[in-house]
């Protein structure tokens, strides 16, 4: 199977599971899936894999996933959604920073095996450490930039997909530079990580009218949503 088929198929998928979770249990299935996502994202960031003719990082796609859910908290939760979505952040950031300090403690066990798992992430700190700073910068970056237009807008309905659209592609623009710059200056040629921009960048764009889409359906489809968890602040 082809890296471009898998990336169509993981992309449908993680956004199937994200609205699944926030229809069975409402924000708290948002909260679980972003922490579950995020802490994914951190792993297949490792990977480079070329597809439609590009190089780019893996966790482009179930990262996408994660701005998602913050829209749609903020759009769906009434006036303290951008509080839940900035919520879902954090938890998603410390769970995942733990994560990381647990996989760094991997590489002082004598392993039986080889030890690739543990030769993968004690050699790439800076990736996963870039990856999280930037995630959290950008999240915060992408809530505040809604609440900002969605103000502008008078709180609008109509006006969804502008608010959807413009804040994502700020952000990822915001986001695509900063990973890039953070996790790879020094170790590629500056023209790889042009290329590792372009090709970030213009997944982002793709899956920002994508996420948005996902948004519309989430909203029409998950307004009675919960329906196995009781909310919680």
């Amino acid at each position: 199977m082809t890296n471009e088929l898998l990336l169509v198929g993981t992309l449908i998928a993680y956004f199937g599971f994200m609205l699944l979770a926030y229809k069975l249990f409402g924000r708290a299935g948002l909260y679980g899936f972003t922490i579950f996502a995020t802490v994914v994202g951190n792993i297949e960031v490792l990977l480079l894999v070329n597809a439609f003719g590009m190089d780019q990082t893996l966790g482009n796609v179930i990262f996408a996933t994660t701005y998602s859910a913050a829209k749609i908290l903020s759009e769906m939760e009434g006036e303290k959604g951008p509080d839940y979505a900035k919520k879902a952040t954090w938890l998603s950031v410390g769970t995942t920073g733990v994560f990381m300090l647990i996989t760094q403690t991997w590489a002082w066990y004598a392993p039986a095996d080889g030890g690739l798992l543990q030769q993968v992430f004690s050699n790439s700190p800076r990736i996963m450490l870039s990856s999280l700073v930037v995630y959290a910068i950008c999240m915060l970056v992408q809530i505040a930039a809604y609440k900002f237009i969605w103000t502008l807008q008078k709180h609008r309905e109509s006006g969804q997909w502008v608010r959807a659209g413009v804040s994502t592609l700020f952000t990822q623009l915001v986001n695509t530079i900063l990973f890039t710059l953070f996790a790879f200056l020094g170790v590629y040629e500056f023209s790889v990580m042009v290329d590792i921009m372009l090709a970030s960048y213009i997944i982002f764009i793709v899956t920002s009218f994508w996420d948005t889409l996902v948004q519309i359906v989430a909203k029409k489809t998950c307004k009675k949503s919960n329906i196995l968890f009781k909310e919680i602040d």
